[in-house]
């Protein structure tokens, strides 16, 4: 799913932005109104997180637009606004839902999900890999067939790396927790388990990993 938020506040875009990377989704960030419109404007945006206090363009007349436009964008308005005449109007507007600051970054994570399903603006509940399959809705993935037990740090790496389609990602989106140590202990743990069924996750020195097929890997040897 490609998210585009709109957020003046640096430091909480930053964040926004690093969480919802960490779990695989594709990520742009714009700090007013104008050039929100812009973006949204260009397509190929799911789900628009936007703040309503903007410069340039308020995040009330962002939503009046994107529905004036018929976009097919699922907005989730991000305010400190929240009386219930806030709410009700922003609603009112055509936002998808409306999260009132201070939030926590996993409560706006389950928002996304449930707007997503509601309306249909979920890229994929199914990514496949050579033989490797992971059904997003239920949180099952299957190896050749076979069940194969996740932890959620492991799931949220390899789905970054499967959405990827064998290109590279960066080690820094694959870092949730701070610790750039722990993605290699993760990545070392979920090796072994893939290689038995031809897929290898490649590392790039200096910036970060990628998944391949063994085959395609070979043949590029030979």
């Amino acid at each position: 799913m490609r998210v585009l938020i709109v957020e003046d506040d640096p430091g909480l875009s930053q964040g926004m932005s690093a969480y919802l990377q960490a779990q695989g989704m594709d990520v742009e960030a714009v700090d007013d109104g104008v050039a929100a419109q812009v973006r949204l404007a260009a397509g190929g945006i799911d789900m628009a997180l936007i703040d309503v206090g903007l410069p340039g363009l308020s995040g009330y007349e962002l939503v009046r637009g994107i529905r004036a436009g018929k976009l097919p964008v699922a907005v989730i308005l991000v305010t400190a606004r929240d009386a219930l005449s806030d709410r009700i109007y922003g609603l009112d507007l055509g936002a998808d839902d409306y999260l009132a600051k201070p939030f926590e970054l996993s409560e706006l994570s389950a928002r996304m999900r449930a707007v997503a399903r509601r309306v249909g603006h979920l890229a994929r509940t199914e990514l496949l890999f050579g033989a490797l399959k992971m059904d997003v809705e239920d949180h099952l993935a299957t190896l050749a067939g076979t069940p194969i037990s996740l932890t959620g740090r492991e799931w949220t790496l390899l789905t970054a790396l499967v959405e990827a389609g064998g290109r590279t990602v960066p080690k820094e989106r694959l870092v949730a927790d701070g610790s750039p140590n722990a993605v290699e202990v993760y990545i070392s743990r979920l090796r072994p388990r893939l290689e038995m069924a031809g897929l290898v996750i490649r590392s790039v020195r200096g910036f970060g990993y990628r998944l391949e097929l063994r085959d395609a890997d070979a043949a590029a040897q030979g």
